[in-house]
């Protein structure tokens, strides 16, 4: 048990996680409460666990998005729904997403909640002492539903595992673009989707470029240097092993029989076509997982 298998772990719950960003089914409960586009939407369903939060909050704990984008969603989304409504809101939506996708018997069949039971076992494991968004999804009720407690489980993990990744770029001194910006020189996502989504200016975009230029991390073509590559490896490793509590908790035995179960379903949303190429949250772009 380790990094390694932290980082597997995370391929497999990554896409399950991420239905809430790109379904229909959840935007449409986001649209039924009155929020008003989709960031508000995403905004209010993914903060909702902190409570009625402030921009500033939120700002700081999402950690890449420029604070006029969040700022145009919060606290306005709390006029129109409470926390309280968007997270049924977004149980409804989750429940709607997951029986489309994956149908009415996996939803309701025995391997469901069994690693239902497996991932709300590694979630409950999972140290949040400075993780807030971690924390907060650790502290809600658990879902009547097999599926949406896996959902739930999975997206605590997930949100323990940013917490984690976002103390590490502090330690190293890399704020929200320049993480962004050596992501991208990785190959990860697409750089202007990623400005765009996020909200920054071109201007403060090439600042920082120039900035990593100068610092040895990226080349003249926006490419990482091995220095830049070398950094790069030491942050994931670093957040591989700040994620491994809970699968050491689940143990070698329930983490490799969760990964087994949850692997189709991640194949599944990847197949979809639902997440788009060159997204932001840096979900595994193929059908291939690393061993567990």
């Amino acid at each position: 048990m380790g990094e390694s298998v932290a980082r597997a772990m995370w391929e497999r719950f990554e896409p399950v996680h991420d239905l809430v960003y790109f379904t229909p089914e959840v935007r449409q409960v986001a649209d039924g409460l009155g929020l008003r586009g989709y960031w508000m939407g995403y905004f209010a369903l993914r903060a909702a666990p902190l409570g009625p939060a402030s921009a500033a909050v939120v700002t700081s704990s999402f950690y890449v998005f420029h604070p006029d984008r969040v700022a145009r969603a919060l606290p306005d989304a709390w006029a129109y729904a409470d926390p309280a409504e968007v997270l049924a809101a977004r149980v409804r939506g989750v429940d709607a997403a997951m029986t489309a996708l994956y149908g009415p018997e996996v939803v309701a069949s025995d391997e469901t909640a069994e690693a239902a039971e497996l991932a709300w076992t590694a979630a409950r494991a999972a140290d949040t002492a400075g993780r807030v968004l971690g924390g907060a999804n650790q502290a809600l009720a658990r879902p009547a539903q097999p599926h949406v407690a896996l959902w739930q489980a999975l997206t605590t993990l997930r949100e323990h595992r940013g917490d984690g990744h976002i103390a590490v770029l502090v330690g190293h001194g890399l704020g929200p673009v320049a993480a962004m910006l050596l992501k991208c020189a990785a190959g990860e996502c697409d750089e202007e989707f990623q400005r765009r989504t996020r909200q920054w200016d071109a201007e403060r975009w090439e600042s920082e470029k120039t900035g990593l230029r100068d610092r040895g991390l990226i080349d003249a073509d926006g490419h990482l240097t091995s220095a830049g590559v070398g950094l790069r490896e030491r942050i994931e490793a670093a957040t591989d092993a700040a994620a491994a509590g809970p699968w050491e908790a689940l143990g070698p035995e329930g983490t490799a029989r969760l990964a087994e179960l949850v692997t189709p379903l991640a194949r599944t949303v990847l197949d979809s076509g639902l997440i788009p190429e060159g997204n932001p949250v840096g979900t595994p772009g193929g059908t291939g997982f690393s061993p567990v």
